[in-house]
């Protein structure tokens, strides 16, 4: 598709890492990037307006939510996802694959698709590679990704090498049923923790000629350097001018260890799930904000951010938010979880040019205080 590709602008001296532009039909955005996550058609707490100013460019919503509620084909009629949750930029969509993951107690695998219970109603249902598909040409985001199995960790070669397999014809499927010329399907790269199952997977993959590439089945329980391994096995066999996107990690760790080996999109819904916890990333650390030491601190939250909260608001008040149960609070410290992780983006993409990306990643884990993510 001619409105979507990735311009390489400069590679970074010492490592894989990649600062570029992705364009798009929606607009185009630089990485690497940190794509916020709307489940249900929003980013829980947030409106459109406060994400877009935080710096985001593409922002995600998951089709196995939106096919449940309200239905694709209400947000078909409304004019596609876009129109329906008010966001004039690029959006990306998954494809369910890693709902029927954590479905594993009520779902069935067949060469066909998953059989699955519906948990708002406990009917039967089922998606089939082209039934997702279907689904996210009704939805109409930008990006799309293929129906695949996310596999479980740990897990035998044998199991994962049939399901890998299995993935890689759902993959062709997908490829073949995708009718929509405006938008971009990537295929996603599984394996498990098996070097030649990522190997095979990726090649098979960039072999079909997908606009870009997903790393799947990492971060869901898997020691950090056993991911990190995953990653390289999969990078290392995929086309260089193609987007690559690493799905489902918002740790600081796997950003700046992912943006290294050369991937260029992330996403998570760990920054706002955190938010909505009490716990804040900042500059210099972690931050529990429920603590008692915050009750009588006017302080900002984060000295080095510019975001909305951290501009009008101290920790004392959001503490006082936090204890109170006030929805208000969940807005500010999600908006600051948000601008954080693209914040950290922006200096990863300025390093990056100037070919020092290595001593900016060490920059941040000092200043943070840990290599080990939140």
């Amino acid at each position: 598709m001619k409105d979507f590709y990735l311009e390489i602008k400069h590679v970074d001296a010492k490592t894989g890492a990649r600062y570029g532009i992705l364009h798009t039909p929606h607009g185009d955005c630089e990485v690497p990037m940190f794509m916020p996550v709307g489940t249900n058609a929003t980013i829980k707490c947030l409106p459109p307006e406060m994400v877009k100013e935080a710096g985001a460019g593409v922002i995600l919503s998951n089709t196995y939510h939106c096919h449940q509620r309200p239905g694709e084909e209400i947000i078909k009629a409304a004019g596609g996802l876009h129109k329906f949750m008010n966001w004039n930029g690029p959006i990306l969509t998954d494809s369910g694959g890693f709902q029927v993951f954590s479905l594993s107690k009520n779902r069935k695998i067949t060469e066909e698709g998953v059989t699955f219970k519906n948990e708002l109603n406990g009917d039967t249902e089922f998606i089939s590679p082209e039934k997702a598909i279907e689904i996210e040409e009704a939805l109409g985001a930008d990006i799309i990704m293929s129906f695949d199995e996310c596999i479980p960790y740990p897990v035998t070669h044998e199991y994962a090498k049939k399901s890998t397999e299995r993935t890689l014809r759902w993959a062709k499927r997908g490829l073949e049923h995708h009718k929509r010329e405006d938008q971009a399907l990537f295929g996603i790269v599984q394996g498990s923790s098996f070097k030649d199952l990522r190997e095979m997977c990726a090649k098979e993959l960039a072999a079909m000629d997908f606009p870009g590439y997903s790393i799947g089945g990492t971060s869901i329980g898997e020691p950090a350097d056993v991911c990190i391994q995953m990653v390289e096995d999969a990078v290392r066999y995929l086309p260089p001018e193609k987007p690559r996107y690493l799905m489902g990690v918002g740790s600081l760790n796997y950003l700046l260890e992912g943006i290294e080996r050369g991937v260029d999109m992330f996403d998570c819904v760990l920054p706002t799930r955190l938010a909505r916890h009490g716990a804040l990333m900042t500059t210099h650390g972690r931050i529990n904000i429920q603590g008692a030491k915050y009750k009588d601190d006017f302080t900002t939250l984060d000295d080095e951010c510019d975001c909305y909260c951290c501009k009008h608001y101290t920790k004392a008040y959001l503490r006082h938010l936090y204890i109170a149960h006030e929805d208000f609070g969940k807005t500010l410290m999600s908006i600051h979880n948000i601008r954080f992780l693209i914040k950290v983006m922006e200096g990863a993409r300025k390093a990056i040019q100037e070919d020092r990306f290595l001593e900016y990643k060490e920059e941040v884990y000092r200043k943070f205080g840990s290599k080990k993510g939140f």
